[in-house]
């Protein structure tokens, strides 16, 4: 992984190409290169680092072309290398790859008997081999790109091109995000549509299994069979404005900052309605959720930290049992299937492979109550879905989920209250009550966001640490977790979350003047429970950093700093309590001069194991 962009055209390619990684290099990677075809020669820049560098070269050594691929690599197989970089090509083929070949050892093997060198450690550069192979046995590039793939175990999205074949190009994808857009007289791939859409917003979503022929005055699809099919084609609604950084200094605090009309956005459909109505979630939405004995969600990082919050709501609104796990967890055990249940899958990008292939273990056990909370339309884990919510928070270009986070848990709340109504557990003046409180939402949100020069002032006092501990209960421990997971994948502090309540139990043994301890504390039924753990920091003489509310009574010292939101919203309240350790963890991060947008190692959407 991470990025593939491709174009043929009779304009030239090359500003493309760049264009395109540029706009994915919110996905995350440490290198970038772009293979072209000029005249009977293939042509390849590449560069470990940013997409500058690799741009700086190839202008330094005229890349002119008609037909081209391109990719931003996140290293898997072998380091960090520009033998490593993505295009691979072999005699002529070049390819560029997103996923992991489980087989390639195998593979890597049978080609070296066949004469083939290796030069580099990846997995890819098996697969330029492959199709050359083919190629030589007389198939053109579309059949050798089909038979190598039927020989490929694991996940895979390819974009191919030949120095014999200088007219086309051929895609092909199993379990990676891989789409085709459609111009006038060019036309395009990429691994998202944000690669390409200052070309084309028209665009063909490939399924599993699926190849493509593309030329420049057409585009043919064949099924896993080699049938070919049709699989339409869509507009997206992507907006160039989205994805540039506006006023802001990063992606992360624009989206940070765009949060209140994300969930407008978000819950719109349900204030328009007035009611939690099963529609929302589908046409057949009540007949599924009617019966539903129980729910079971699946979801990773911060996805999965929703949904350790909505469990709370389920439980408490909904009187249902939930059950949240990781799923790459879930899909390598042996899980006991109630049909009843609900299995809910939440993933920003739809394509989270964890979440995608639990979802199959899923229903291979008999579950055909399906729900999807996603934030982008047409992707895998909605199609597999039979019932799905979006989330409208738009793209979401940082590696550091934000506006993602919050408008998962309105979902889920949504969620919750429609299936307590559908099932005779929330009365008329409960859902009116819910309704306004969620309509209420997004001012309560930018009242968090105006407290962010408070949040500022903390992080000069967080830069110089190495660890950090967040303190939470009941449903605002997930919100604790979320904040350890910011601090320490952009400002790589390290950190951690435990219920309040536990801190006895072990994690008090860290506590000194060096640890900060982040308390998320509203005023709800656990608040003395809090203050009591707090008094057990002081006395170790730790340094706390509390988020509260206005009329929680919490008084400062110099060792009790106090952040309070403007006043406590109830049920919703760790919605609010989300921004403030949004924000800190970018000032923190600002203060240490790290890559917020670009946290090392990490990548946007995560289509590997």
């Amino acid at each position: 992984m991470c990025g593939i962009v491709g174009a043929i055209a009779d304009r030239d390619v090359v500003p493309v190409l760049i264009d395109g990684l540029k706009r994915l290099e919110y996905r995350g990677y440490d290198s970038a290169g772009i293979a072209v075809i000029d005249g009977d020669d293939v042509r390849r820049v590449r560069r470990t680092g940013r997409v500058v560098e690799m741009e700086a070269a190839a202008r330094q050594e005229g890349f002119h072309a008609h037909l081209g691929i391109g990719h931003t690599r996140w290293a898997t197989h072998g380091g960090v290398t520009e033998s490593n970089a993505h295009p691979h090509i072999s005699h002529g083929v070049a390819l560029v790859h997103n996923g992991i070949i489980e087989n390639h050892e195998q593979q890597r093997e049978k080609l070296r008997a066949m004469g083939y060198v290796f030069e580099s450690q990846t997995d890819t550069e098996v697969i330029a081999h492959l199709i050359h192979s083919f190629l030589a046995q007389g198939a053109d590039l579309l059949a050798a790109v089909q038979q190598a793939v039927g020989e490929l175990h694991g996940a895979f999205a390819l974009a191919v091109v030949s120095r014999k074949e200088p007219d086309r190009m051929v895609a092909a994808r199993m379990g990676c995000p891989l789409l085709i857009g459609l111009g006038e007289g060019e036309n395009f791939i990429a691994s998202d549509v944000s690669a390409i859409i200052q070309a084309t917003r028209r665009v063909i979503f490939l399924e599993e299994g699926d190849t493509a022929d593309v030329t420049r005055a057409s585009v043919q699809v064949f099924d896993a069979s080699g049938a070919p099919i049709d699989r339409g084609v869509h507009v997206s609604d992507v907006s160039l404005a989205s994805l540039e950084l506006g006023p802001y200094r990063h992606f992360m605090q624009k989206e940070i900052h765009e949060q209140p009309r994300a969930v407008a956005d978000t819950i719109e459909a349900l204030i328009d309605a007035g009611a939690f109505v099963a529609e929302l979630f589908g046409d057949d939405a009540a007949e599924v959720l009617r019966d539903v004995e129980g729910v079971q969600i699946l979801a990773c990082g911060t996805s999965y930290y929703a949904g350790l919050t909505a469990r709370y709501w389920i439980e408490s609104i909904a009187k249902l049992p939930c059950t949240v796990e990781i799923a790459s967890e879930y899909r390598y055990r042996e899980a006991f299937a109630n049909p009843k249940n609900l299995i809910v899958t939440i993933s920003q990008s739809g394509e989270t492979l964890d979440t995608m292939e639990a979802l199959k273990y899923a229903k291979s056990l008999g579950h055909t109550k399906t729900l999807s909370i996603c934030n982008v339309p047409e992707s895998a884990i909605p199609r597999a879905s039979r019932l799905v919510y979006y989330t409208r928070a738009g793209a979401e270009i940082g590696v550091a989920s934000t506006k993602a986070f919050t408008t998962q848990l309105v979902a889920l709340f949504t969620l919750t209250c429609t299936l307590a109504r559908l099932q005779g557990r929330l009365d008329e003046t409960q859902e009116a009550a819910h309704i306004d409180a969620l309509r209420q939402l997004p001012g309560s949100i930018q009242h968090a966001l105006n407290l962010e020069p408070q949040v500022a002032v903390w992080s000069d006092r967080f830069a110089p640490k190495q660890h950090a501990l967040f303190l939470g209960r009941g449903v605002h421990y997930p919100i604790a977790l979320e904040g350890a997971l910011k601090l320490k994948e952009i400002s790589y502090i390290h950190a951690e979350a435990y219920p309040a309540g536990e801190l006895k139990h072990g994690p008090l043994a860290l506590v000194d003047e060096s640890m900060p301890v982040v308390v998320i504390a509203p005023n709800d039924a656990l608040l003395e429970k809090v203050k009591s753990n707090i008094q057990e920091v002081r006395a170790r003489g730790g340094e706390m950093f509390v988020f509260t509310d206005a009329d929680s009574h919490f008084g400062e010292s110099e060792q009790v700093h106090v952040i309070r939101t403007p006043r406590h919203v109830g049920v919703l309240s760790p919605v609010v309590h989300a921004i403030p350790v949004q924000l800190l963890a970018y000032h923190a991060a600002l203060a240490r001069g790290t890559d917020v947008d670009k946290p090392r190692n990490l990548a946007k959407s995560v289509t590997v194991e």
